[in-house]
């Protein structure tokens, strides 16, 4: 008998490429779930069926039950979703523009996150266990994404240097909130106004 090994090569290949194809759809219906809960949510909130999130996503709700079985778990995933989005923009925008324009930018991106987390402020507040780990996966990535583009903002003579990333998040996160009823658009121009004035006394923190 012949004690040559088996090349498995031309079966490793197909399987393996099935195997991400796998992968690729699975990712795709938990990209599609997240953002059509964060779209029912905002609209109909916390509570909405979960048929019309599974049908807006076009998937199965069976497909959303495997991914999130605990409705807590699909709030919490929306949650961690945006916040990556929002931390993620930072170095992005950093590449692209120039200091205060990314820091800016960002800001209001910032400020688009806060709002969307308004629709999910009746979950979170509600005291489950489930979502006690959220705050501190906000601190780890939302904080450290602003403070590099603050850095620079300040090191190039466009922001002063007597305000820090805290100030700032929470800042815009007042400002979001104060104006949340006010209309579509309202947020955005005060947290343009609070950025502009970020500009002022430059001249004086430099000295």
């Amino acid at each position: 008998m012949s004690s040559k090994p088996i090349d498995q090569g031309d079966e490793a290949g197909p399987r393996h490429g099935s195997d991400r194809r796998v992968r690729i759809d699975v990712q795709r219906n938990l990209d599609a779930l997240l953002q059509s809960a964060k779209a029912v949510f905002a609209t109909s909130g916390v509570d909405a069926p979960v048929r019309e999130i599974a049908e807006k996503a076009g998937v199965g709700v069976g497909t959303l039950y495997r991914h999130f079985p605990e409705r807590s778990d699909l709030i919490a995933a929306v949650f961690r979703h945006e916040i990556d989005a929002c931390a993620d923009a930072a170095p992005i925008l950093a590449a692209e523009h120039p200091p205060f324009e990314a820091l800016a930018k960002w800001l209001q991106r910032y400020a688009a996150f806060i709002t969307a987390k308004r629709g999910l402020a009746p979950a979170l507040h509600s005291g489950n266990p489930a979502f006690a780990p959220l705050r501190g996966y906000f601190e780890q990535r939302v904080q450290p994404a602003v403070r590099p583009l603050l850095e620079s903002a300040v090191a190039a003579g466009e922001v002063r240097s007597d305000v820090d990333a805290d100030d700032i998040l929470g800042a815009v996160a007042s400002l979001c909130s104060s104006a949340y009823n006010d209309g579509a658009g309202r947020a955005e121009r005060m947290v343009a106004l609070f950025i502009d004035g970020l500009r002022y006394g430059t001249h004086l923190s430099t000295k």
